[in-house]
């Protein structure tokens, strides 16, 4: 992990009273974060997500995933070091919301159909 995964971890992600996994295999994809119970998934993106080829990918993978019906939150390294409240309540806000909302249970997001 990234020390900017490590800090949201730490301090923030695993005291919350949602199931959230790190390094998540899904499908062809790693996710930095992921909370079943919300179908959503954090992703932490360092400055080569903003070059147009890791963007590209990036736009693709989130494609892929919403398709799954996980939602995909992203925030720049720098959010997470210069505005982690921030950053920590909008995630709360997101799974939250998303969780009662959709009634969406950690049974229904568990992962892409086995082939």
């Amino acid at each position: 992990m990234t020390k900017e995964e490590r800090k949201l971890w730490y301090e923030f992600l695993r005291g919350l009273p949602y199931t959230v996994r790190r390094q998540k295999v899904f499908a062809a994809f790693i996710l930095d974060f992921y909370c079943p119970q919300a179908k959503i998934a954090i992703e932490l993106d360092g400055g080569q997500h903003y070059e147009p080829l890791c963007a590209e990918r990036d736009r693709i993978r989130d494609s892929v995933l919403q398709e799954y019906g996980i939602m995909v939150l992203r925030y720049p390294n720098n959010a997470v070091m210069q505005n982690f409240s921030g950053v920590c309540e909008d995630i709360l806000k997101n799974i939250t919301l998303r969780v009662k909302k959709d009634g969406i249970t950690s049974s229904t997001a568990s992962g892409p159909p086995s082939p």
